[in-house]
């Protein structure tokens, strides 16, 4: 009877046909693989032992161990056989699977594939399966808005044109504010990352107040004008302005991208510019914050330093902030707009039609 705690017992012939096996440089190496676990064995080798010999694991020792026992020398060039590990669904059952997961339950957002599996009568994996043959994740959504300004074709020609062919002799700034920016200090320290564990903080936080970031993007450079001011109004918004006066040369005009935020349209902020000729501002259609290239900036401050920073004032966090511009600025990456105008217009266009599409069958 076989045991897989003795010795495996071999004849001389078998022996030294193994032992040809190993030694041949012909031989596969699964092959070769297969005869050391025997001939291990056959030594009263340990089946962990011999698996950290050979780089293997403990059941494939054993498995090759009882496949000798019963076959002899033949067995070990014997694979078993491969094929699909699952009865596959027929094609009806799987346009119902896939049919399903397209229309939402009536009690919930999205289907689970459990849910579906339960429902459809097959299983969990099957599912997964089939989601994954037609790319289908519900578990998954993206946002999205489709802007409804009348002048939209206008206002995205004019600022990609500034992207993809500035004017001479010009700036061209994006800008635009983040308010809010919270000053929050952890109740505990944090743990540090070391091997297999990530780095901790409490889910907790104090509050220690707030500041607004008034930001300007050199789209050539890519450097950054950047400054901290308590309240978020049209009179901040024209100290910023006025601080880009100052720090700019003179003798440039100035091109601003910027957003509708009604701060933006202020009468004292029209008043002002025509002061200063120099200033030309560019407005995005509504709805169309991807279009101001500082939006990705502040995508890179709140990942890199704001999300997870701890700071026990607002002096501390505005400090922090400005050292984060100075570090940009003393090498800076410009951020480079490929996509043309058309591109756009065709993309938003086919998603026009896909939204009425939608609304339709709603309707119908």
């Amino acid at each position: 009877m076989w045991s897989s705690s003795q010795a495996v017992e071999i004849t001389p012939e078998e022996r030294a046909e193994l032992e040809r096996i190993v030694g041949s440089g012909k031989t596969e190496q699964r092959i070769a693989q297969r005869a050391r676990i025997v001939l291990g064995a056959a030594a009263g080798k340990s089946n962990s032992a011999l698996a950290k010999e050979l780089e293997t694991s403990r059941p494939t020792v054993l498995d090759w161990r009882r496949r000798f026992a019963k076959g002899g020398v033949k067995a070990l060039y014997e694979d078993r056989p491969r094929g699909r590990s699952f009865t596959p669904i027929v094609r009806a059952k799987e346009a119902e699977v896939i049919a399903m997961t397209q229309s939402p339950p009536a009690q919930a957002s999205h289907w689970s594939c459990r849910r579906i599996a339960e429902i459809c009568g097959v299983s969990k994996a099957s599912v997964q399966r089939i989601w994954r043959a037609n790319g289908l994740k519900p578990h998954l959504v993206r946002t999205f808005k489709l802007s409804n300004d009348p002048d939209f074709i206008e206002k995205l020609e004019d600022v990609v044109g500034l992207y993809m062919n500035p004017p001479d002799h010009a700036l061209v700034f994006c800008i635009d504010e983040k308010s809010q920016i919270q000053a929050l200090d952890r109740t505990q320290p944090g743990l540090p990352m070391k091997k297999g564990r990530a780095g901790t903080m409490t889910h907790d936080y104090k509050r220690n107040g707030t500041t607004t970031l008034f930001a300007a993007l050199d789209v050539l450079k890519g450097e950054v004008i950047g400054q901290c001011m308590p309240r978020h109004r049209h009179q901040e918004f024209l100290k910023f302005l006025k601080s880009i006066d100052r720090t700019t040369p003179k003798h440039l005009d100035i091109h601003c991208i910027a957003d509708n935020y009604a701060t933006h349209k202020k009468q004292e902020i029209k008043d002002w510019l025509v002061k200063h000729p120099r200033f030309h501002f560019h407005f995005i259609p509504t709805s169309s914050s991807w279009l101001n290239l500082v939006e990705r900036w502040f995508g890179l401050i709140t990942t890199q330093l704001i999300r997870r920073g701890a700071f026990k004032t607002v002096e501390e966090l505005e400090r922090t902030i400005h050292d984060y511009i100075d570090h940009n600025n003393a090498n800076p990456k410009p951020f480079v707009w490929t996509k043309s105008a058309n591109d756009i217009i065709h993309k938003v266009n086919r998603g026009r039609s896909a939204l009425k599409m939608q609304q339709l069958q709603r309707t119908s």
